[in-house]
């Protein structure tokens, strides 16, 4: 390849963005990042200004530019999927947006589920109402400040925010748009029924796009604030997840990537939309066009290491998986339920609650830390299962996210999985994915396949172990049975804790 040029990826995340630039081989050759905060105003509620996103995207981008020898040739968005926007009729932030994360929409939940049906609702969205879809907090904003309400004109995800800023156009991707609950999922369109159901004015919604369509050009404005060529392609891009896969290269089936962060993620590519008619995982549209996903999510992975770490005071991870280590697998019977924060998949139980169970005096630290890194990627497996269970074939895992760095959490993995696991060469995760996007908008790339022969892996991976996969085997299923067992318990002090 001798054209030159690069490639810019800007993500828009819960606590910061972050650009990326590439060559037109796939690497890095630029990165800035810049925090910005979030806002808990009550307890459960999650927001933040969209204008500190701009804010700090101009940031990103001016540092990116500003070390570049070759002109990009294109860029492509990312960010946190699910959060509202609303803007009035001259494109003015109404209020703060409220996040994925924010937790008060539980009474709208129902009221959509009521209006739609649950089974309707699943079978045109792959997905059942829950707290952090953008449909509910659109309902919420109606009941609980009509004022504001009434001034609505425009409805944005985050990253698309960011493009209006860029472009000055409204438009979004079929990827992000699976996770607003408004999304015809077969059709990857807005659903009529649903805007219908819920009296939301279609005007309100942007047009959805495929991943990389080219949806405006960088103003002039736009460039004298962040130092991008005017009139520089931006592609649609994808929620972060989806952009995560691209830069995964997950994009056929057998392929699937196994993340473990805050929380952890299990994402696998599909052909067609397979939808878990209970809702138990999520069913969105993918980043390749006219491709689908499905999606496990764990609420508590690596986040349940980090609890793990400050009760034990502080310890630094390499420390605790050397702690680990020196247990056996399946920690000589001792299982951990890392449901601290409830649990998404595979029992969408927003009251579930963490335990050890099967402690006894031979147990030690290294017992109980090497269980804590058991449990999560026991809740991993519970996602994987259900996949197969629709049919989603498993030939790879592909390791990501914080969790990717610990050879021990990796080996683990493929012990319980029974799958080979592989980590990509480039880390950058969603930021890489957008930047592939771009590429595709730029014409350096023919497709997204093509975009991901950019994506090189180690050279090594971590293979099963037969006889530690017969451990966690039982292990797994006596796991399975504990949450089954004890959420009646869970459940009454939940209510005794909350009071």
């Amino acid at each position: 390849m001798t054209r030159a040029g690069s490639l810019i990826g800007l993500d828009i995340g819960t606590s910061g963005a972050r650009a990326v630039a590439t060559d037109l081989l796939g690497h890095v050759i630029a990165a800035a990042s810049e925090p910005y905060p979030l806002s808990v105003p009550r307890p459960g509620w999650s927001e933040q200004d969209p204008e500190r996103w701009w804010i700090a995207s101009r940031e990103v981008l001016k540092r990116v530019v500003s070390e570049l020898s070759d002109p990009p040739l294109a860029v492509g968005l990312t960010g946190q999927m699910h959060g509202s926007v609303f803007l009035d009729d001259a494109d003015r932030v109404i209020r703060p947006a409220l996040l994925w994360s924010d937790q008060r929409t539980d009474s709208q939940c129902r009221t959509i589920t009521e209006k739609v049906g649950a089974a309707r609702l699943i079978e045109i969205t792959g997905n059942p109402a829950i707290t952090g879809f953008q449909a509910p907090k659109v309902l919420w904003l109606r009941e609980h400040e009509p004022a504001s309400y009434a001034r609505v004109r425009r409805i944005l995800l985050p990253k698309d925010y960011v493009r209006l800023r860029l472009t000055g156009e409204y438009a979004t991707d079929a990827s992000d748009a699976s996770g607003t609950l408004l999304l015809d999922l077969h059709r990857r369109g807005w659903s009529d029924e649903i805007l219908a159901a819920l009296e939301i004015p279609r005007s309100w919604l942007p047009e959805v796009c495929e991943s990389p369509d080219v949806t405006g050009r960088v103003t002039a404005a736009a460039a004298s604030a962040t130092g991008l060529p005017a009139g520089l392609a931006v592609a649609a891009g994808a929620g972060d997840n989806a952009a995560a896969a691209i830069g995964n290269g997950v994009v056929r089936e057998g392929l699937v990537s196994s993340s473990i962060g805050t929380s952890g993620v299990v994402f696998a590519d599909s052909a067609t939309p397979r939808i878990d008619p209970k809702g138990r995982l999520h069913a969105f549209c993918h980043a390749v066009p006219g491709r689908y996903h499905l999606m496990g999510v764990a609420l508590s992975a690596g986040g349940s290491l980090r609890w793990w770490r400050d009760a034990l005071g502080g310890q630094d991870y390499e420390s605790l998986a050397s702690l680990a280590a020196q247990a056996p697998a399946g920690s000589e019977g001792l299982l951990f339920l890392p449901y601290l924060t409830g649990e998404r998949t595979p029992h969408m139980d927003p009251r579930a609650t963490g335990a050890f169970v099967g402690l006894n005096l031979r147990h030690t630290q290294a017992h109980l830390t090497r269980a804590v890194m058991e449990g999560v990627v026991y809740s991993l497996k519970d996602c994987l299962d259900l996949m197969e269970e629709l049919g989603i074939p498993v030939s790879e895992i592909r390791a990501t996210g914080g969790g990717a760095h610990s050879r021990l959490w990796r080996q683990m993995q493929a012990d319980i999985f029974d799958r080979p696991v592989h980590r990509v060469d480039n880390e950058e995760g969603p930021a890489f994915g957008a930047a592939l996007l771009a590429g595709v908008a730029g014409g350096v790339y023919a497709d997204v396949p093509d975009a991901c022969s950019a994506v090189r892996l180690h050279s090594e991976a971590e293979v099963p172990d037969e006889e530690r996969h017969r451990v966690y085997a039982a292990h797994h299923a006596a796991y399975v049975d504990a949450y089954r067992t004890m959420a009646p318990l869970m459940h009454r002090l939940a209510g005794l804790g909350w009071r």
